[in-house]
């Protein structure tokens, strides 16, 4: 007895996305995803540390078999198609670029203030940016959606891009968030222009492309380093004058959605008093002895970083007193001010090695922090050595 068209009706417990993206209100909750999407567990929220550190000789899982061997596979190179971390990377990457996709989709039809409109669309293409850095330097080719996905089925015709087609997309992407992005923000966590210019510099520094990375680098400023090493990653200095781009995380939210879980995660098994007694401690990202040895003397950066416990060494930049297992406070620090003293340092030198040069100055102020004595020409003889140079402070800066 009903007409069809009374039946078919939007679902009243879900903002369906044809009837939610009407006001200023709904886009910044679109924006306010895209940045939700750098916490999940395929991201920041678990898996990077495992790309990117337990792959290589700085770190490795104290148990293999820990997580059913999800981890310990990155550690020795057991990587398989049912590993869920990949899993968890491929879908969350998507899902955070979607994200992006759709404020860029519908902003231009919402009624905002025009300089406001042009900051939010200069924010999701850079978190856009970072998220397909990421996925090109892990994966490759992937597949390069810049469009929102209206309908699932698209994505089977989906083809992967050439891995140089999505490093011009990125660097789009960064040269025009670059030119609407403020150079504060009120509120932390979002984007800045120093932000998308130091991805910038470091996107064309993996290219080799050092006279670009110079000059987006160069342009990255307001921040220094600060007197402390440790003084970086203390949860009461989130947003420090040193740290360009962090991941936010918040402990006590919604059940610990909003948590972070490193300090669980990094902590040495049984080293309960580094989370204050509260949940697990698992092992992962642990501190390779080869690590360890290639700090020199007096580095004041080996106590602020390093915790021990029965022999073995843990990270201590993200360790905090957890609300409850993995929901702990500690933001996940992209991009920093030293990064970008060292990224400088190294286009400088693969322009040509200056003996006692201005790079020299960018490595030592890096090193001048952490107690060293400065390094000269005497120490580094030409360019192939001070690459060396740079990879060393990298490893242990960094």
């Amino acid at each position: 007895a009903c007409n069809e068209t009374e039946l078919d009706l939007a679902p009243i417990t879900e903002a369906a996305s044809d009837n939610f993206y009407k006001t200023e209100s709904d886009i910044e909750q679109a924006v306010i995803a895209s940045y939700a999407s750098l916490q999940l567990k395929g991201q920041y929220g678990e898996g990077y540390p495992f790309y990117m550190e337990v792959r290589s000789d700085n770190s490795f899982e104290e148990s293999l078999t820990n997580e059913n061997g999800q981890f310990g596979d990155f550690d020795v190179f057991r990587l398989s198609a049912s590993n869920p971390v990949i899993r968890n990377t491929w879908v969350d990457c998507f899902a955070g670029i979607q994200s992006c996709n759709v404020v860029l989709n519908r902003i231009d039809n919402i009624d905002m203030d025009a300089s406001l409109k042009a900051i939010r669309k200069a924010e999701v293409k850079f978190v856009r940016a970072l998220t397909y850095f990421n996925m090109v330097r892990i994966f490759g080719d992937v597949p390069l959606v810049l469009t929102e996905t209206t309908n699932a089925f698209e994505s089977f015709s989906q083809g992967r891009a050439a891995s140089s087609e999505v490093y011009t997309q990125i660097i789009k992407d960064l040269s025009e968030a670059s030119t609407d992005l403020p150079a504060t923000q009120t509120e932390t966590g979002r984007a800045t222009k120093g932000a998308a210019e130091a991805l910038l510099g470091k996107a064309y520094l993996t290219l080799g492309q050092f006279g670009e990375a110079l000059t987006a680098l160069n342009t990255v400023n307001g921040y220094s380093l600060l007197p402390n090493y440790e003084d970086i990653f203390k949860i009461s200095n989130t947003g420090n004058n040193e740290v360009i781009f962090q991941v936010m995380f918040r402990k006590g939210i919604n059940g610990g959605e909003e948590g972070s879980p490193f300090a669980n995660l990094f902590a040495s098994t049984g080293a309960v008093d580094a989370v204050g007694g509260v949940g697990q401690t698992k092992g992962s990202n642990q501190a390779s002895t080869y690590l360890v040895n290639v700090f020199e003397a007096g580095d004041l950066r080996f106590d602020a970083a390093l915790g021990e416990f029965n022999g073995l060494y843990y990270t201590k930049k993200y360790m905090d007193t957890p609300a409850q297992n993995f929901d702990a406070d500690a933001n996940l620090i992209v991009l920093r001010y030293a990064d970008v003293l060292l990224m400088q340092a190294e286009a400088m030198n693969e322009q040509g090695y200056v003996a006692d040069g201005p790079a020299f100055d960018k490595l030592n102020e890096v090193r001048d922090r952490a107690g060293l004595a400065d390094l000269t020409s005497a120490d580094i003889s030409d360019q192939a050595v001070f690459r060396l140079a740079i990879e060393q402070e990298r490893r242990i800066e960094l």
